[in-house]
Formats: structure tokens, C-alpha cells, sequence
């Protein structure tokens, strides 16, 4: 059977340790949903390869001779590497809690492209805010709400009036104007978790 070629742009959400000469990348392209890619590690120089790493945004050339179950990088060209996300270890947990979690939840066709800009905008973010507890709180509400589940009609209101309230500054305002404290942000964080386990099928971790 013929080999497939697929160009496209990609998110790198997750990586595994390298097997012999080849590392396994998931990948997600707002045109094609989730992609297992392979690429291989040589022993040229940096500045001949380029290697794709977590949370890139790359244009990317693949080859598939497994009918796309899994797809070998051919060519990648860089479009952003947010590299100041490693410099927090928080940020870097969040950062990562988000994209596995995209990994982990297969999109509908329909929702790619409102997924891709979620995993764009919030790894921007991540590089630059300081709360990086804040953007996954906000990313996760906006995943699940953009999945279609009533988070606005349903968890909001089990919550008491006080906590209503920071929620709704948590979702509505920019990060420039968060002032929320960090526990209730985790507290809250939890409740949201605990719904989303119980009540769809968003596998949260």
C-alpha cells in the first residue's frame, strides 16, 4: 500500500521517552485532530534538524504507511516555542496538565478549530502570566464549555454565592486583573475536577 503525505500545523502536546533512534510525539492539528507522530533522533547537528518539542507550534510535513495510525516527520518548520514556559515549575505542571488533557479527550471534527485556538492562546499565556493556575482554571472551564457541557447551568449553581463570585471573575476577567489568592483558585480547581469526572466524559487526568 502506497504511503500518505499530510502538511499541516501542529500543537506538540505530549512526549514520550525516546525508544531506539525514534521519540513518539502527540500532536494536535485543528484539521485533523490528534496525530501520533514519530520522529527520528540523529546524530547531526542542532542547527541541520529540526526536533520537535513540548508545546511547539510547528508546520510540519508527515508520511504515514499505516493508513495515519501513526505518521513520521518529514520536515518541520518552527512557527513558536514557547521556551519561557520551563522556567517555572508551576508553570510548567500547568502547562502540561493542559495539553495532556487535549491528548487524552479525542475532539469532534467541529470543535478543532475552537480547540486550537484554546491550546494557542493559553500556551501564550502560560509563557507570560505569572498565574499560571488562573490560565488552566480558565482553560479547562472553556474546554468543557466548548464541548457542549453545562458548566454555566449546572456546577455553577451548586456552588455557595461567595465562590459564584470568584468564578465568575476568574472566567470573565483578563489575566491582568486577576487578584484571587492561589488556594481558592486550587479549591475551586478541584470542584471543577470532580464535576467534570462525575458528570461527562472529559477524562481530566
Amino acid at each position: 500500500m502506497p504511503s500518505q503525505s499530510l502538511t499541516t500545523e501542529i500543537f506538540v502536546l505530549t512526549k514520550r521517552p525516546p525508544s531506539d533512534a525514534f521519540e513518539m510525539v502527540t500532536a494536535f492539528s485543528a484539521e485533523h485532530g490528534n496525530l501520533a507522530i514519530l520522529q527520528r533522533l540523529t546524530r547531526k547537528p542542532a542547527s541541520a534538524l529540526t526536533l520537535l518539542d513540548l508545546f511547539d507550534e510547528a508546520s510540519v510535513l508527515l508520511e504515514s504507511s499505516n493508513q495515519g495510525q501513526t505518521w513520521f516527520l518529514k520536515e518541520a518548520r518552527l512557527l513558536t516555542r514557547p521556551v519561557e514556559i520551563g522556567r517555572s515549575y508551576d508553570t510548567l505542571r500547568f502547562a502540561a496538565a493542559l495539553t495532556s488533557l487535549v491528548a487524552r479527550n479525542p475532539v469532534h471534527e467541529d470543535s478543532r478549530r475552537s480547540v486550537a485556538t484554546l491550546v494557542r492562546t493559553a500556551l501564550a499565556a502560560f509563557a507570560t502570566s505569572s498565574r499560571p493556575d488562573v490560565v488552566y482554571f480558565k482553560s479547562l472551564y472553556r474546554f468543557a464549555r466548548d464541548e457542549g457541557y453545562p458548566l454555566k447551568e449546572q456546577w455553577f449553581p451548586t456552588l455557595p454565592a461567595s465562590d459564584r463570585a470568584v468564578v465568575t471573575m476568574l472566567v470573565n476577567r483578563p489575566l491582568a486583573e486577576q487578584t484571587t489568592s492561589a488556594e481558592p483558585v486550587a479549591r475551586l480547581l478541584r470542584r471543577m475536577e470532580e464535576y467534570l469526572k462525575g458528570h461527562t466524559e472529559i477524562l481530566v487526568d
